[in-house]
C-alpha cells in the first residue's frame, strides 16, 4: 500500500495527513479478506459497513475494494439474503456476542439456505451493496471488466433484491420489512420503542454482552434493550429464519427502503453493462419511489416516518432514517424541498458541529451520547451529503462535506459523535468513518451521486 499513499494527490497539505490517517485505518483493519470495523468492538465481517468500506477502498486498491464485497456475498444464503455478520471462524465465540453458536446459521437456517462452510447471522442489513459494487467498478472500469467484477456479483446482487421485494414485503404493499432493530442498522433508535415495548426481554443470566469489554456502558444500548434484541432473535432462530412467519417486530424503514433505491438503480447500471435488463431494476426503483412516498411520507412534520406494521401506523419518531430518502433522484420536488427545511430546522440543524444528530434534538428520548439515540454518525453524513447533490444542493452539500472531514479528523475517526460538541463516542479508528472520509477527499466533485 505504500506506494498508493506516496502517490501524489492534488489536495491541501491538511487534507493530506486526513487522507493518510483514513488510509491507515482502513490498512490496520484489513485481515487479508475483508475489513473489520473496529479491531476491538466488531472483529468480524458486517454487511452494511462492508459496503461502505469498499466505497472508501475502491481509492487505495480497487482490487481490495472487490475482495471487500466479494468475501461478504461468499456468505450469501441460498434464498438470497445477505446476513449482517459472516464470521470469523479463528475468533473464539467469547470475541462478541451474538456470536456463531448464538445464530447457529448452517444448523438453523438449512432449509433457508444458509451457506455449510461460513457461519453467519441470520438477520440483514441496509441493502448498500449494489451501489458500492457499482462505485467500485467505475473506481478502474478496466480492472473490473478484466475480472468480470459485475458479471460475478450481478446474479447475487439480484437475488438480493429479490429476497427484499418478496420475502420481505410483509405487508404486501411493496416495501421491504425488516424484522429486528440490528436490521435497519440503527440498533436502539427511539422509534424501535414502541415496538419493543412488546417484546418481553430475555433473562439477563442467558447471554453475556461482549460489547460493553470495549464500549463505555454510557455509549452504548442498555440492558433491557439488549434484552429484547436477544429475545427476537432467538424467536426467529427458532423458526428456522422464516419470513413467512408471524413477526412480533415488523418495521417498513425509510432509510432501508430508500437505499434499496439506490441499489436497484445502481442494479440497472450494473445490468446494462452485464448484458441484461436495466429496465426491470428502474421499473422497480419507481414503483418502490412511489411506495416510499405513499406509505411513509408525512406532510407535517415534513419527514419520512417508519411504519409498524404489527399495528399499521407511522411511528411519531423523528429519525435521520427519515431524512435519507433524499438520496432517491426521482422524489417529487416538494418533498425535497421539505425534507430540506427539517434538516436545517430546529430537529436536526446542529449550529455547532453542523453535522446530523441520529434523532430529533427537541426529542423525549434524545440522548448526544448514546448510540443512535442522538449521536452523529458518519455514514448517515455521507448519505445525506450524496442526497443532496443528487438534488443539485451543491452548496448545502459542500457545507456537510466540510463538517464531515473535519470532525472524523478532530474525533480520530470516530465511530460517532456528540452532535453539539463533536466529541468522539463509540470506538475509535472505525472503518467506514475513515473509508467515507477517504470518499469525500477523494472523489471528483463532478462524480454523478449514482
Amino acid at each position: 500500500m505504500r506506494e498508493v499513499l506516496d502517490r501524489p494527490v492534488p489536495t491541501a497539505a491538511a487534507d493530506l495527513t486526513l487522507r493518510r490517517g483514513a488510509a491507515r485505518v482502513l490498512i490496520t483493519n484489513w485481515t487479508g479478506t475483508s475489513t473489520v470495523p473496529s479491531r476491538t468492538l466488531y472483529p468480524h465481517q458486517w454487511s452494511w459497513d462492508s459496503a461502505f468500506i469498499a466505497i472508501g477502498l475502491r481509492h487505495l486498491s480497487v482490487r481490495r475494494a472487490q475482495r471487500e464485497l466479494e468475501s461478504l456475498l461468499a456468505g450469501q444464503w441460498a434464498d438470497g439474503r445477505i446476513p449482517h455478520i459472516v464470521f470469523n471462524p479463528d475468533l473464539p465465540y467469547g470475541a462478541y456476542f451474538p456470536s456463531p453458536d448464538f445464530w447457529q446459521s448452517s444448523r438453523a437456517g438449512r432449509n433457508a439456505g444458509a451457506p455449510e462452510t461460513a457461519e453467519t447471522s441470520g438477520i440483514v442489513q441496509p441493502p448498500v451493496h449494489a451501489l458500492a459494487a457499482w462505485l467500485v467498478h467505475r473506481a478502474d472500469t478496466a480492472e473490473s471488466r478484466r475480472r468480470e467484477f459485475l458479471t460475478r456479483l450481478y446474479p447475487q446482487l439480484a437475488a438480493w433484491h429479490r429476497y427484499l421485494m418478496t420475502r420481505r414485503d410483509l405487508a404486501g404493499a411493496g416495501l421491504a420489512a425488516v424484522v429486528h432493530p440490528w436490521e435497519p442498522g440503527m440498533d436502539n433508535s427511539p422509534c424501535w420503542d414502541g415496538p419493543l415495548s412488546r417484546i418481553t426481554p430475555a433473562a439477563p443470566d442467558t447471554f453475556h454482552r461482549a460489547d460493553l469489554n470495549h464500549g463505555h456502558p454510557a455509549d452504548r444500548p442498555t440492558d433491557l434493550d439488549y434484552g429484547r434484541y436477544v429475545h427476537l432473535a432467538a424467536d426467529y432462530r427458532s423458526a428456522g429464519y422464516d419470513d413467512a412467519v408471524p413477526h412480533q417486530f415488523a418495521v417498513e424503514d425509510p432509510c432501508f427502503n430508500a437505499l434499496l433505491i439506490v441499489s436497484e438503480l445502481a442494479l440497472a447500471r450494473i445490468a446494462d453493462q452485464v448484458g441484461a435488463d436495466p429496465g426491470l431494476h428502474e421499473a422497480r426503483a419507481a414503483d418502490l419511489t412511489r411506495t416510499l412516498v405513499a406509505r411513509l411520507w408525512d406532510e407535517d412534520t415534513g419527514l419520512f416516518l417508519a411504519r409498524d406494521l404489527v399495528d399499521d401506523r407511522l411511528i411519531p419518531e423523528l429519525s435521520v432514517a427519515g431524512l435519507i430518502p433524499l438520496l432517491v433522484p426521482d422524489l417529487p420536488e416538494p418533498v425535497v424541498e421539505r425534507l430540506i427545511q427539517t434538516l436545517d430546522g430546529p430537529h436536526f440543524h446542529t449550529k455547532s458541529t453542523a453535522l446530523v444528530p441520529s434523532y430529533d434534538l427537541d426529542g423525549h428520548a434524545f440522548d448526544s451520547t448514546r448510540y443512535w439515540r442522538g449521536p452523529a454518525w458518519f455514514n448517515t453524513a455521507w448519505l445525506i451529503e450524496r442526497g443532496l447533490r443528487a438534488h443539485g444542493r451543491d452548496t448545502r452539500a459542500d457545507r456537510l462535506r466540510d463538517a464531515i472531514l473535519t470532525t472524523a479528523g478532530t474525533s480520530q475517526f470516530a465511530e460517532y459523535v456528540d452532535p453539539t460538541t463533536g466529541t468522539g463516542r463509540g470506538t475509535r479508528d472505525f472503518s467506514w468513518t475513515a473509508a467515507l472520509t477517504l470518499d469525500l477527499l477523494c472523489a471528483d466533485d463532478k462524480e454523478p451521486p449514482l
